[in-house]
């Protein structure tokens, strides 16, 4: 039975996993980018992104791109793992809830 994951499960969390989880395995995601697409501040995005990689569903790379640094993000198989069984759960809990609702 696949279960929840409370660190994923907060919105925004779950936003930046889905983002990463649509790309390509090796691909990753500006940080500028990701926080325009997810319309948070700077602050805000860094922040659940360190709880992200602290529990190892992600990889935040800083580099030099033309001499500016940039932060590139990319989701790890563990969190690949991780959040493919969130949205398990949340599918599970879906089903029951739809099926709930029909008579019989």
């Amino acid at each position: 039975m696949p279960r929840f994951d409370d660190l994923i499960h907060q919105p925004v969390r779950l936003r930046i996993m889905a983002a990463l989880a649509a790309l390509p395995p090796d691909a990753s995601l500006d940080f500028t980018a990701l926080r325009d697409m997810l319309d948070v501040t700077d602050g805000n995005l860094s922040t659940h992104l360190s709880k992200l990689e602290n529990a190892g569903y992600i990889q935040v790379e800083k580099t030099f791109v033309m001499r500016r640094p940039k932060t590139f993000v990319s989701i790890t198989e563990a969190g690949r793992r991780a959040f493919e069984e969130h949205v398990a759960a949340l599918q599970e809990l879906l089903n029951l809830s739809s099926s709930s609702g029909k008579t019989g």
